[in-house]
């Protein structure tokens, strides 16, 4: 019988190449695993996308920058953010959602654009926790209601009653209708009985601009970007939402130890589209993980002044994120909120 040569002249070498791959992984016992792992060590070959729903400048495209420079570096390929601000995250989530499942188009966001526009925003263009899965938890920690200096108040407790004697008379900043701050100032408000108007801005650093104009006295604002301001004296920080207080900011207690109970966490997470590979998905937990124990990212983030939180597998994320979602959705209903 001739010796059939048609599969030898017309295959590409590529595939040759592939097939001899294939083939040494099922020789160690590894062909059921072999075409996730070839696909997850053929990436990346190219630069990555990492979108960031947040203004330049903010906590979140501080951390969304230092993770970039680090993670790229561990990948071996350059991870170029690409900050797509608005609609308190709704923006650049809904990119993230959409693009190709490839692993070359990643999201950097916090916590409440995924668990608070879940159960806030009603006709959202995606499904949070159908289009989006949680890759790597990064950082745990709070937010600071901060004031001016003039504000007549040092401790959470003398703000709320300077604000209780002048009802009305004084607005308040976060960074979007839905935002984390929005929702805290709301759920103190529903406490306490304060009445203040709410001022919805793009970002934090639109937030402190303003205020160091004067043009609002209170805000919600990240605890990484508002330390400047604070250590020059240009802002007073009366306490910290979360369950700790900030790693250099020990003398800011929280609002439950003042006596206005809150215990649910902000975090910074990595999500990629619905779809990616799981390979991909590991490896960029294990990595990310790795690079948060190392020394100098822990002390990055202490100098930002987040928390650590303990490492988390990708799925020990998507629990956290599937039960904040509930915990915000009760503060939601409970307190009324409404994007109106």
């Amino acid at each position: 019988m001739p010796r059939a040569t048609h599969p030898v002249t017309t295959e590409r070498p590529g595939n040759a190449r592939r097939r001899d791959v294939l083939r040494g992984l099922a020789a160690l016992g590894l062909g059921a695993a072999a075409g996730p792992l070839y696909a997850s060590n053929a990436w990346p070959a190219r630069p990555i996308r990492l979108v960031v729903p947040a203004p330049p400048g903010g906590g979140t495209d501080l951390f969304a920058r230092t993770l970039a420079q680090t993670l790229g570096t561990a990948l071996g390929q350059t991870i170029v953010v690409d900050n797509k601000p608005g609609a308190t995250g709704i923006i650049g989530n809904d990119a993230v959602a959409k693009a190709s499942p490839d692993g070359y188009t990643l999201l950097f966001t916090y916590a409440a654009t995924v668990v608070i526009n879940q159960s806030l925003q009603p006709k959202m263009p995606y499904d949070g926790l159908r289009d989006l899965v949680p890759v790597a938890q990064i950082g745990a920690g709070g937010n600071f209601l901060v004031v001016t200096p003039d504000f007549p108040a040092r401790t959470l407790k003398e703000f709320v009653a300077y604000v209780l004697k002048h009802p009305d008379a004084y607005d308040y900043g976060s960074w979007g209708i839905g935002s984390g701050g929005h929702l805290t100032m709301e759920a103190l408000k529903m406490q306490t009985g304060m009445k203040l108007r709410h001022v919805p801005y793009k970002g934090v650093a639109q937030i402190l601009t303003d205020m160091q104009g004067g043009v609002v006295k209170a805000a919600f604002v990240d605890t990484s970007s508002s330390l400047p301001l604070i250590r020059a004296g240009k802002l007073r920080a009366l306490a910290i939402s979360g369950t700790r207080r900030g790693p250099v900011t020990p003398d800011v207690p929280t609002m439950t130890e003042q006596g206005y109970p809150f215990d649910t966490d902000s975090w910074y997470g990595l999500f990629a589209p619905a779809g990616t590979s799981a390979a991909i998905v590991q490896r960029l937990n294990a990595e990310v993980n790795r690079l948060l124990a190392d020394a100098p990212m822990r002390e990055r983030f202490l100098q930002l002044n987040m928390g650590m939180a303990p490492a988390r597998s990708a799925e020990q994320f998507a629990q956290t994120v599937r039960a904040d979602v509930g915990v915000w959705g009760k503060v939601i209903q409970v307190n009324h909120i409404t994007v109106d």
